[in-house]
């Protein structure tokens, strides 16, 4: 079951272009049945009691970050927008998708490349703040090592 609204935003041309193809998909893949129509209203209560637990999360796993990258020079992070993840600058020693395989591997630790999310360059890795803290905790601390000097 899917609920769920989409907004646009940017440059006009552009705006209407990617309106063009969403309303393709809106006709064709996601109409709204009658099911999730009528849990709307429970679904959408229920949010006040998710929202805060998320956002606390997110919260507390983004504060762990940046005190783990604060010894750490050559790791940043980018500034988060909005969603659940983020975005980590890390040195390039290869390609990302490498250093995500390798982290699974050798570390299993779960992070996705950056060209999942359209970054040209090498040298981004994202992670998601959902993570329970304690997880995502212990995660960046074996992360840093592998890529931080």
């Amino acid at each position: 079951m899917k609920l769920a609204w989409l907004a646009t935003s940017g440059p006009e041309e552009t705006v209407a272009k990617a309106g063009e193809r969403l309303e393709i998909h809106r006709r064709h893949l996601s109409s709204l049945n009658a099911p999730v129509q009528f849990a709307a209203p429970v679904l959408l209560d229920q949010r006040k009691h998710i929202q805060p637990i998320l956002l606390d999360r997110l919260r507390v796993n983004l504060a762990e970050l940046d005190a783990q990258l604060a010894g750490r020079p050559s790791c940043t992070r980018l500034q988060v927008e909005g969603g659940w993840y983020v975005v980590v600058r890390v040195p390039v020693l290869g390609t990302d998708e490498d250093l995500a395989i390798d982290l699974l591997r050798k570390m299993s630790v779960i992070v996705h490349p950056g060209h999942f999310y359209d970054f040209a360059g090498e040298g981004h890795l994202v992670l998601s703040l959902i993570t329970q803290p304690v997880d995502f905790r212990e995660g960046v601390s074996r992360l840093l090592p592998m890529v931080g000097i």
